[in-house]
């Protein structure tokens, strides 16, 4: 198998061979895609065909938290890793694993999360299939051996690829990649994107015919009048999308706590999950059918759908106090599908609430008269670009894949001020995406900023010099001069018998008495150490690293784990011929 790889590789240049391997991506990332939402329609449909419609089945209730717990005992036993955050998972492999993406991301997050979304749970399938189309890219690249930067651009044409195929959407496919994925993009991977995104949305057509994932029919058209009210809705959906991130992040935080209790953690999700349900039954599986009801809708008679099946039934005049609390209670239900054991994305989430957040921003404009009147089911194609533009940061992947999914492209022009607006306003609150917010915190994040993403890359265990060569505190300066003679450093550490660092002896400091031999007897190490300009943990981001070499002018710094154990030495020459060679790769093409 290896020489037939290997005579592939020979025969086509690199930039051949990754347009190749960008087209095998995007057909296994179609199939992927379509292989989940098979398996996610086909467990709904066994579990729910005999439900009558027009009334609630308490079944609803108990299939999210059998879906949580099945999902949870997988993931446990057979995937035994963490497969949740799809896309933040794989921008800590582009950070931190040189975009290398373990090779059971190729089918576990397509199990897990048709497991979870099948039985109801409330969140999306889009991120797990980012997550495995990625991984095929990453995988197929490290099959014929390419460079980090190659891997990289498969990686991206994977995710790329993932989204065109579920939405049939190439230009939202290459510029979600572009925002959200990719640091810094040049023509030579572009194309191999391109192809990637193309790719995947042929062949979904192929498998899954030529239907809109939404359908949509323009209720009026555009006007300038509706201007002010485009800008107060972006500003009003990037308001709902700091919410939705801040509080995601307070209820993961939470169930964090629970890691260790597996059965607690399981039962307080689907607890949560089951509750909400019960009061609003749109927060059942993925909410598409919800948000096709509000971009299909156009009397009180057809939103009052909503409400079917709910405590709010036959109470038509209730419909804004339900789609207000829907808002509201989503994220909750999506927290706790995941955190109680669940495998599902945010993407779907930000699609249903900006449509919910869209069409009650439109309901409250007409009801206090403003002036101009509001076609509701607009505006909540609107919102959907709106909320997704301020939960990703990503404004032109909202304007494009609510263009392309809906054939909205009449919209085009208010997508794009809400979209923008949106990302202005949580812009002032929130200065990453809700993928890249957890890594960012942790400084593990890749930014389009050079020296960052370059710090970011770099990893401190790569660059630690190891040496055997160290002195006991109790040695005679005889004894201490012996080591030093042995060693190509100026500093040699002084450690105790478990390893832990005491001092150090720098050579440069003690040279009025290292050739004195009438010395030799008189003195020891312990005499003679010094303590370290300062120390660095393992776990210190590089940015600090180089700025502690900086503020302390010191040619090498020891390293130590968080027991004071040494693990080995970080030389200012070591670490700026590195940062220098990766500069210098991340600006060739």
């Amino acid at each position: 198998m290896r020489t037939f790889l290997s005579s592939i590789k020979n025969r086509l240049a690199g930039k051949q061979l990754l347009m190749a391997l960008s087209l095998f991506v995007g057909f296994f990332a179609a199939v992927a895609g379509f292989v989940l939402h098979w398996i996610i329609h086909r467990v709904q449909l066994l579990l729910t065909q005999n439900f009558d419609p027009g009334t609630f089945n308490w079944l609803y209730m108990l299939y999210p938290a059998i879906g949580i717990f099945v999902t949870a005992v997988f993931v446990r036993y057979v995937v035994r890793d963490n497969i949740s955050h799809g896309i933040t998972r794989i921008l800590y492999a582009i950070s931190r694993k040189r975009s290398r993406i373990r090779a059971h991301n190729c089918w576990s997050s397509v199990v897990a999360s048709a497991i979870t979304i099948g039985c109801g749970g409330s969140v999306g399938a889009e991120a797990p299939i980012v997550l495995t189309g990625s991984a095929i890219g990453s995988n197929l690249g490290k099959m014929f051996g390419l460079d980090n930067k190659s891997l990289m651009v498969l990686v991206g044409c994977g995710a790329s690829a993932a989204i065109a195929g579920v939405f049939k959407a190439p230009m939202a496919g290459l510029v979600f990649t572009l925002e959200v994925l990719m640091i810094d993009l040049t023509m030579a991977a572009l194309l191999p994107i391109l192809i990637a995104s193309v790719t995947a949305t042929c062949f979904t057509y192929v498998f899954m015919g030529s239907d809109s994932l939404f359908h949509f029919t323009l209720d009026a058209d555009w006007t300038v009048s509706r201007i002010p009210a485009n800008i107060l809705l972006g500003a009003f959906c990037g308001i709902v999308s700091l919410y939705f991130m801040r509080m995601m992040a307070v209820t993961e935080g939470m169930f964090a706590k629970l890691k260790e209790h597996f059965y607690l953690k399981w039962f307080v999700g689907a607890f949560i999950l089951s509750s909400l349900i019960i009061l609003f039954p749109s927060l059942y599986g993925e909410g598409y059918t919800s948000i096709n009801i509000l971009l299909n809708g156009s009397t009180e008679e057809d939103w009052a759908k909503l409400l079917e099946t709910s405590v709010f039934a036959g109470h038509g005049n209730m419909i804004t106090i339900y789609v207000a609390m829907v808002v509201l209670t989503k994220v909750f239900a999506t927290s706790a599908t995941n955190g109680g054991g669940g495998c599902g994305g945010t993407f779907a989430p930000s699609l249903f609430i900006g449509a919910f957040a869209g069409f009650l921003f439109a309901r409250l404009w007409n009801f206090y008269d403003m002036g101009v009147v509001l076609p509701e089911k607009n505006f909540a194609l609107l919102g959907m670009a709106a909320v997704m533009a301020g939960v990703m940061h990503a404004p032109l992947t909202g304007i494009f894949l609510i263009a392309d999914i809906t054939g909205g492209y009449s919209m085009f022009v208010p997508l794009m001020i809400v979209a923008i607006s949106s990302y202005l306003t949580i812009n002032l609150f929130e200065p990453h995406s809700i993928y890249a917010g957890r890594l960012a915190r942790e400084g593990k994040l890749l930014t389009h900023h050079t020296d960052q993403a370059v710090l970011t890359l770099m990893n401190i265990e790569n660059v630690i010099e190891k040496s055997n060569e160290s002195v006991e505190p109790d040695a005679q300066l005889g004894q201490l001069v012996k080591r030093l003679s042995r060693t190509k450093r100026n500093v040699l550490p002084v450690l105790d018998d478990a390893g832990h660092l005491l001092g150090e002896i720098d050579m440069t400091k003690l040279r009025h008495v290292l050739f004195r031999t009438e010395l030799y007897n008189h003195f020891t190490v312990r005499q003679l150490m010094s303590e370290p300009a300062a120390i660095i943990g393992t776990t210190d981001p590089m940015e600090l690293v180089m700025k502690t070499l900086d503020e302390t002018n010191a040619s090498q710094l020891p390293v130590c784990s968080p027991d004071g154990t040494l693990i080995g030495y970080i030389s200012r020459t070591h670490v700026y011929r590195v940062y220098r060679q990766m500069v210098y790769d991340m600006s060739q093409e």
